[in-house]
């Protein structure tokens, strides 16, 4: 299922605020310092601090620079 870019450009990682990326089947923060992904369930995203999970930094760089996002 899709989520209306509309939709993701208001969402924002619960933690931090900061913006998120759709990669796959999650929401990826654009936060360097947290680097959390939350996941999509049945089309619906699941913003709960505790169903986040950090990811490794190579991963999160190279969903970063898949995106985009990569300004460092």
């Amino acid at each position: 299922m899709m989520i209306d870019s509309e939709l993701l450009s208001v969402l924002v990682c619960p933690l931090t605020r900061k913006p998120l990326v759709r990669e796959g089947d999650s929401l990826v923060s654009t936060d360097p310092g947290t680097r959390r992904r939350y996941p999509i369930r049945n089309g619906i995203p699941v913003l709960l601090i505790e169903e986040g999970e950090e990811l490794p930094a190579n991963e999160w760089r190279a969903i970063m620079e898949k995106h985009g996002m990569d300004r460092r």
